[in-house]
C-alpha cells in the first residue's frame, strides 16, 4: 500500500505566539489513479476501500523531532491507518524552551492527578481530527470512535495517561515505548510512587533493556539508578488492574531508549545518557513496528488472525524479546 502525507497547523488555548503553534504531518493510505494531478502537484485520493480509517495519534520525546518516528506513521498508514505526527515547541517548564509532547506537570501534581488530562495538545490533536473529517481529502473516511494514542518516551506517558474514555471518548487504545508513571519527587511524591493509569482500554507497555536514559534518571523519583526497565515493570504491574487480556508489557533484550527512533540527534544532551544498544536500531523498529501494528489490530480493529498472530510472536524464541506479560 502506498503512503502520502500532508501538512497542517493548529494552535494551542493558552499559550501566547510564537509558541501556541502545533506543525503536523499526516500520513494516510492512497490508491494510485494514474490521474495527472498525482504528477503535477502529488495529490493522491485515499484508498476508499480501506476507510472509515481509525486515527493514530503520536507523541514524541522531549526534543526529539517527528520526523524520527516517521518509520513507524508510514509501516502504520500501510496497514490502512491514518497517523499524525507533530512537533511543537513551547515552554512547558518555566524558563525551558523545548520540543515537546504537551505535557501539563501542573496536572501531574498529587492533589490533581487523574481529575483532568495531563495532556495539553490533545484538545487541539481532537479538534484537527474532527476538521479532517469534515473537509479535506480525508472528509468522511475517518473512524472517530477508533482513535489510538501512542509516544515514546515522556510523549509514551501522555499517551497512556490519556487515553481514558472519561476525557476523551474517542480513544480506543495506547502504546508506549520507554515510558512510565512514576511520580517525581519535586512534584511532592513520596520516593518510588507509580501513578495509577485509567486501565480502561487496550494498553501496550515496552522498554529496552538498555534503556539509559531511564536507568539514570530514575534518581528524581527517589529510586537508585541503574535498573532499565525496573519502572516500567512496575508500571504495568501497578498502574492497571487489567483482567481483559488486553493490556501488555514487552520487554526488548538489547534496546535502548532511542531504538524507536531514525537517527539519533547528537547535538542534544539527552542521547549521551542512554546505554549502547545490542543491535541496529533498524532491527528493533521492525519487531516494534509489528508488535504495535498487530496489537491495534487485535484489540482497536478486533481483527481474531491479528489476536493469534501477535500471541506468536510474542511467545516464539525470538532473542530480542526478553520477556513479555499480559492480562
Amino acid at each position: 500500500m502506498t503512503v502520502r502525507a500532508f501538512f497542517q497547523a493548529a494552535k494551542v488555548e493558552g499559550f501566547q505566539s510564537p509558541y501556541d503553534t502545533i506543525h503536523l504531518k499526516v500520513l494516510y493510505p492512497v490508491e494510485m489513479s494514474g490521474h495527472k494531478l498525482e504528477k503535477n502537484i502529488g495529490i493522491m485520493p485515499v484508498d476508499q476501500e480501506k476507510a472509515p480509517f481509525p486515527v493514530v495519534i503520536f507523541f514524541n520525546g522531549f526534543n526529539c523531532d517527528a520526523q524520527q518516528y516517521q518509520w513507524l506513521a508510514v509501516k502504520l498508514a500501510e496497514r490502512g491507518l491514518v497517523v499524525i505526527l507533530f512537533n511543537w515547541i513551547a515552554e512547558v517548564r518555566s524558563g525551558i524552551i523545548s520540543l515537546n509532547p504537551g505535557v501539563d506537570f501542573e496536572k501531574l501534581k498529587p492533589t490533581i492527578y487523574r481529575s483532568v488530562p495531563t495532556a495539553l495538545a490533545l484538545p487541539t490533536l481532537l479538534a484537527k481530527v474532527e476538521q479532517l473529517q469534515s473537509e479535506g481529502i480525508l472528509a468522511g473516511m475517518l473512524d472517530l470512535q477508533r482513535i489510538i494514542l501512542g509516544g515514546h518516551s515522556a510523549g509514551g506517558r501522555v499517551a497512556i495517561e490519556n487515553a481514558d474514555p472519561h476525557f476523551f471518548p474517542q480513544v480506543a487504545g495506547s502504546f508506549g515505548y520507554g515510558s512510565h508513571t512514576m511520580g517525581a519527587l519535586l512534584l511532592g511524591y513520596e520516593a518510588g510512587t507509580i501513578l495509577p493509569l485509567p486501565d480502561s482500554l487496550p494498553l501496550l507497555l515496552m522498554g529496552g533493556t538498555c534503556d539509559g536514559v531511564i536507568a539514570y534518571s530514575s534518581d528524581r523519583y527517589g529510586v537508585s539508578p541503574g535498573n532499565a526497565t525496573t519502572s516500567v515493570i512496575r508500571t504495568f504491574q501497578e498502574a492497571i488492574t487489567g483482567g481483559r487480556n488486553d493490556s501488555y508489557l514487552v520487554l526488548l533484550d538489547g534496546a535502548n531508549h532511542f531504538s524507536i527512533v531514525d537517527q539519533l540527534d547528537s547535538t542534544l544532551n539527552t542521547p549521551l545518557l542512554d546505554f549502547p544498544a545490542t543491535q541496529p536500531q533498524e532491527t528493533f523498529r521492525l519487531l516494534m513496528g509489528e508488535i504495535i501494528s498487530l496489537f491495534i489490530d487485535a484489540h482497536v480493529r478486533h481483527q481474531p488472525e491479528a489476536s493469534q498472530s501477535l500471541e506468536q510472536l510474542l511467545s516464539a524464541a525470538n532473542p530480542l524479546i526478553k520477556s513479555f506479560e499480559r492480562k
